[in-house]
């Protein structure tokens, strides 16, 4: 996998894609160093218990016994042997999680993960996330995104708005130019155009495929081969008025904002850390954190019960490889938060555990120079979380991520401390947005 276009520059060239997307999926296996690997999509993150159960199953029967989760909700079976293909699709199939084998990697959408679950939201974009994941699996032209193409959905807290959305879609509570009863108003917003399109709430999944496939008309014209909205021409960006004549072709209506505000990152209580999230009606949710985001079967068979005995009987991925589990009973949520930091869960957003991240390295990954999970781990008991230097040396609360090359593999979006192991130990920098990580020969500064 090539460096993330996130990490270029600002003003690079994007580049010229003259091959096919080669994204693992469900059916599509990649081969590791470890065996082969499944990354299997779960839109706004869902799961139920039962099909949280066919992934333990899938995890444990063909794979290492482990689930590792993505910062895009997803989550990845590693340690799978050559010749397992047919059985784990049929297992996910029969737990409807393959509603569609030609657009399993397209469905790549994010959603605010407390949406609905807190007593401040604004608005359910869970609905939008599963009513734009059914036009997804409906439309022919979907079929040819690319695995990395992301949309994004923001109930307008502002969680997940600035996670780098080639399609977003931001909630605007209580609008007083929406009808009541009308379902509210949403932007919608293409790559990082300052525009955005006011639309109404019960167009925008409508709205945001209808953007999507202008996005691929716009490739195709452009010669490229983009498969993300900021790989296009930097003289041929996808614009927001590009996007609003495709949608006046298809019934939606619009209004052009010129400069639409962008939710800033809210506070970690606002974007599921860990901890008890006080809900409406005597209820409250769980939301614990993988470490490096891996977990093993027990802890995963825990969270499952847990779901499945005292909540909803469903289970929510986040974006920081995170899981929430909504629908407690208020009385009941301490006493189930203890048992999961018990199985080792981080459940205190004071961990040092929290905002620590780290690529596959080795022995999963060939590419890797070391086993930075390993040593990312060794710094944290040392009281780390970078190489030598104490938690008050990463500024301003900026997640950590740990990698074992240059590609950088799994990095946050927007400002991170970058830790990357060189061929002399590990080189230490902070990433801005806009800015690239330092070269290889390049002394990084402390952070």
């Amino acid at each position: 996998m090539p460096p993330s276009p996130s990490i270029r520059p600002q003003g690079a060239e994007p580049p010229i894609r003259d091959r096919g997307d080669a994204c693992p999926g469900a059916l599509r296996l990649h081969s590791a160093a470890d065996g082969n690997l499944a990354r299997v999509r779960l839109p706004a993150g869902d799961l139920t218990a039962h099909q949280a159960q066919a992934l333990a199953t899938a995890a444990g029967r063909l794979g290492d016994g482990h689930l590792s989760l993505t910062s895009r909700g997803n989550v990845e079976l590693r340690g799978l042997p050559d010749g397992c293909g047919a059985e784990l699709a049929a297992l996910l199939r029969d737990a409807g999680l393959l509603p569609s084998a030609r657009h399993e990697r397209v469905r790549n959408i994010l959603a605010s993960p407390l949406a609905g679950l807190d007593r401040n939201t604004p608005a359910d974009v869970r609905r939008w996330a599963r009513e734009l994941d059914e036009l997804l699996c409906a439309s022919e032209q979907a079929s040819a995104l690319s695995g990395r193409f992301l949309f994004v959905l923001d109930d307008g807290r502002g969680d997940v708005a600035t996670l780098g959305g080639d399609v977003s879609l931001v909630a605007e509570a209580d609008r007083a130019a929406a009808p009541a009863g009308s379902g509210g108003t949403a932007l919608l917003r293409v790559g990082d155009d300052p525009a955005a399109l006011r639309i109404a709430g019960p167009d925008a999944p409508r709205a945001a495929l209808g953007a999507a496939e202008a996005f691929l008309t716009a490739a195709a014209a452009r010669g490229s081969g983009a498969w993300r909205v900021r790989e296009l021409p930097a003289e041929q960006p996808l614009t927001a008025r590009e996007v609003a004549a495709h949608l006046h072709e298809t019934g939606i209506t619009t209004t052009y904002v010129t400069q639409a505000p962008t939710p800033a990152s809210p506070p970690s209580p606002h974007s599921a850390a860990p901890g008890i999230v006080d809900g409406p009606d005597g209820t409250a949710s769980l939301c614990v954190l993988a470490p490096l985001g891996r977990l093993t079967l027990a802890q995963w068979q825990l969270l499952t019960a847990v779901a499945a005995d005292d909540g909803r009987g469903a289970l929510r991925l986040t974006p920081w490889r995170g899981i929430v589990l909504p629908g407690l009973p208020a009385g009941s949520a301490a006493a189930r938060l203890s048992a999961l930091a018990a199985a080792g869960l981080i459940t205190d957003p004071d961990s040092p555990w929290h905002r620590l991240g780290a690529c596959t390295g080795r022995p999963g990954c060939a590419k890797s120079l070391t086993d930075v999970r390993t040593d990312a781990a060794a710094a944290v008991a040392a009281g780390a979380r970078v190489p030598g230097a104490p938690p008050t040396a990463v500024p301003d609360g900026l997640p950590v991520h740990w990698s074992g090359c240059e590609r950088r593999c799994g990095h946050p979006h927007g400002a991170w401390v970058d830790v990357r192991a060189t061929g002399e130990g590990y080189r230490v920098a902070v990433v801005r947005p806009d800015t690239a990580p330092p070269p290889d020969d390049a002394t990084a500064p402390p952070p």
